[in-house]
């Protein structure tokens, strides 16, 4: 039943909210490769870009882009390549590397630069989170950098058709902010005393959560 706004109305005389007309639990992401022009995505692979995102990650001397991340800096290559063989055997995890295919970026082309996941997946509601975003200096701040986010995003909202995407950083984390709601995220809130990072303190100031629901914008 409706009211005369529309909402949908329960047998017991509640406001429910509005049915999704057609509404099908959407299918898992497993898309091998996503291709754009400054870079594509590829699911992570030990043997095949373990290397490759090690050295990259490596030009972070001080391990600043590790701050709000509950693991890393890798001093070792063998420490690295078992977080990457573990988080690739997650079932709850889809991993992504990005490989750069910018010429006119620093670095060798077609070189793991960075990875990122998706999580949290709802397939029966449309939504998922996308996280465990780490950029090394040979991506960030360039081209294929906000690429990488558009293909995956294109992915979740016009592939596969879910109907909300979040992106969850820590609240003092103001790069990882500013990125998400340059991307067309919008800020939902602050999960206070939230642990979220290798930094956090025993009273931590909370994780911010960000969302986007339909279409991403698409970068200039």
């Amino acid at each position: 039943m409706r009211d005369d706004v529309g909402m949908s109305i329960n047998e017991l005389g509640q406001p429910v909210g509005p049915a999704v007309a057609g509404w099908t639990p959407r299918p898992r992401p497993e898309a091998a490769v996503l291709k754009g022009r400054y870079c594509r995505l590829e699911r992570l692979d030990a043997r095949q870009h373990a290397e490759q995102l090690f050295d990259a990650d490596h030009l972070d001397g001080r391990g600043e882009s590790w701050t709000y991340l509950p693991y890393g800096p890798f001093a070792a290559f063998a420490d690295y390549r078992r977080w990457v063989v573990k988080v690739c055997e997650d079932p709850g995890l889809v991993f992504y590397t990005i490989v750069s295919t910018d010429p006119a970026a620093a670095g060798p082309e077609h070189s793991a630069v960075g990875v990122l996941s998706l999580l949290r997946m709802q397939p029966e509601t449309g939504v998922m989170e996308v996280g465990h975003v780490h950029y090394s200096p040979r991506l960030q701040r360039t081209r294929a950098a906000t690429e990488a986010q558009y293909l995956l995003a294109s992915h979740i909202f016009d592939d596969l058709g879910y109907r909300r995407y979040e992106w969850k950083c820590d609240a003092l984390n103001a790069a990882s902010r500013a990125a998400a709601q340059r991307l067309g995220f919008s800020y939902d809130g602050t999960f206070a005393r939230t642990r979220s990072s290798r930094a956090a303190t025993a009273t931590p100031p909370g994780t911010q959560w960000l969302t986007a629901s339909g279409p991403p914008r698409r970068s200039g």
